[in-house]
């Protein structure tokens, strides 16, 4: 593509944006075996396309990117990959830590955390604390993250505060402060790599009223100019949430 991300797509005025993307990004494993090598090799690249994208979101009018890095279910993988996923994610955090503390990003992370190794919860924490008050892009990682596991979660939480008498009777609000995006604005757009045209247990409760699109690119090859297009796309799209 000739063009740049900025030129095909920067927000203007009367421009209809997405404030919040939302990423599930797949395809990594085939990306690499469509070249015969490890699919470790590909997760690699992943995170490498992650970098990309998070540095040219600002610049494309996008304020909140939440991507969709392991699921509850990725655990059934074998575990070579699986640990090979884990020291992906550490080594992410500790060489991006100054960058994105420089170009203004706060990370957080989603999901439960308990079955994760002490070394990446700490490291997860540390650069929670240390971005927290950066604002240019808040950038939210979901690991060991499934909707369905969130939501029953949240379910214990709202029951407990019940049960100390600090909600009389739940409402839907109540619920989504006990989520662990509580706190964030709801997803705009959803988008897919890959190919595949299922949600996959991200995001259920967050992305209801979501736009979704669903692109046939690997997400390594998932380039700022593709995100841009998408973006575009959806800015000719009438959002109506039950309106006429």
């Amino acid at each position: 593509m000739a063009e740049t991300a900025a030129s095909l797509s920067k927000p203007g005025e009367g421009d209809q944006r997405p404030r919040h993307v939302a990423i599930i990004m797949d395809g990594n494993g085939r990306w690499a075996k469509n070249r015969g090598w490890p699919r470790l090799v590909g997760h690699r690249r992943g995170a490498e396309r992650v970098k990309q994208i998070v540095r040219a979101c600002p610049d494309l009018g996008v304020n909140w990117l939440t991507v969709y890095a392991f699921s509850t279910e990725n655990w059934k993988r074998s575990t070579e990959e699986v640990l090979g996923l884990m020291g992906i994610f550490a080594r992410y955090i500790e060489r991006e830590a100054d960058g994105l503390s420089t170009e203004g990003v706060r990370m957080r992370f989603i999901g439960g955390r308990e079955r994760l190794e002490p070394k990446l919860q700490r490291l997860m924490e540390g650069i929670e604390s240390r971005t927290a008050r950066n604002n240019r892009l808040n950038l939210t990682v979901a690991i060991n993250y499934g909707g369905r596991d969130e939501l029953a979660r949240a379910a214990n939480r709202l029951a407990a505060r019940i049960a100390r008498g600090d909600i009389a009777e739940p409402t839907e609000a109540d619920l989504a402060d006990c989520l662990d995006t509580a706190g964030h604005p709801d997803p705009d757009l959803v988008i897919r790599t890959s190919g595949e045209t299922r949600t996959s247990n991200f995001l259920p409760f967050q992305a209801a009223y979501s736009e979704y699109e669903f692109t046939q690119t690997l997400w390594p090859d998932f380039t700022p100019d593709h995100l841009a297009e998408i973006l575009d796309r959806y800015g000719l799209r009438e959002r109506r949430f039950g309106s006429v």
